[in-house]
């Protein structure tokens, strides 16, 4: 996690998340394909990532749009969902969106209809947050008809004192009946957190598919860094940072578990050992 984030914006203010699952050969294909959705929406591309290893010649693109809507309440999020959907058009206004503060959110899993808005395009998801979510490490839009920026410095494994720096894991249950339909969306909330993302584990527990990623090594002291992700993902909810050792964790759930989408999320901060120190 980077530890030289912008402000927060007001807790009051959403921001729409559109993540468009493509069929490209890479991820500067993955990203021409959105470019004329990106400016239709006048979003701007914040993520993209491989989806392969689940579907071959598969990527996923995120895109931010500040909402015209406000307030953390089912009413205002839902309806945040619904107003982008209708500008898309009747056929996407008529899915099913799903609220459980701070998000709200549906997937169009149409790909004749998706495709006519993307090039490839097979899925799309569509969230609201609440919050203003600080968005750690992600890169500003690229024209994808130039050569990408050089990406942003990652922070390194081993401290100024050569210390084993702790690594930041997430575990994020999604509601839906394919590995697939978990994947993205876990790699989305990802995404707010940190660029470095594999994905390490999905366990299946029906209708949740879990997955569990390691974002890569953090600053701070592990409590420190649970807490900045918390309020780095937003919203009301969280439990208390709990400690085990020198690990830290604290988890949000939705109640009730929604028909679909992101059910519940766990940030944890593990402090590693330095295996080649003495």
């Amino acid at each position: 996690m980077r530890d030289d984030s912008p402000a927060m914006k007001n807790n009051n203010e959403l921001e729409l998340l559109i993540t468009v699952v493509v069929g490209a050969d890479d991820e500067r294909s993955a990203r021409a394909a959105c470019r004329d959705l990106v400016q239709t929406v006048g979003g701007r591309v914040v993520a993209s990532g491989d989806c392969s290893d689940e579907e071959p010649g598969c990527w996923s693109v995120t895109i931010s749009r500040d909402s015209a809507e406000t307030g953390q309440h089912v009413a205002g999020l839902s309806r945040a969902v619904r107003n982008f959907l209708r500008e898309l058009g009747p056929d996407y206004a008529r899915h099913r969106v799903a609220c459980e503060p701070p998000t709200a959110w549906t997937v169009v899993d149409h790909p004749e209809l998706v495709g006519a808005l993307v090039r490839g395009g097979e899925r799309l998801l569509v969230e609201a947050w609440a919050g203003g979510s600080l968005l750690f490490g992600r890169a500003e839009a690229a024209d994808p008809d130039e050569p990408p920026a050089p990406a942003p410095p990652v922070v390194d494994a081993l401290d100024e004192q050569g210390r084993v720096r702790p690594r930041l894991e997430l575990v994020v249950d999604v509601v839906t009946d394919r590995r697939a339909g978990a994947e993205w969306p876990a790699r989305a909330v990802a995404s707010r957190l940190s660029r470095t993302t594999e994905i390490v584990e999905y366990s299946v527990e029906p209708p949740v598919v879990r997955v569990s990623l390691d974002l890569g090594p953090a600053v701070g002291e592990p409590a420190e860094i649970v807490l900045g992700a918390t309020s780095a993902l937003g919203g009301s909810g969280w439990s208390r940072v709990s400690t085990d050792g020198a690990d830290a964790s604290a988890r949000w759930s939705a109640a009730p578990m929604p028909p679909s989408g992101v059910a519940a999320i766990e940030v944890t901060a593990r402090s590693t050992v330095d295996t080649n120190r003495g």
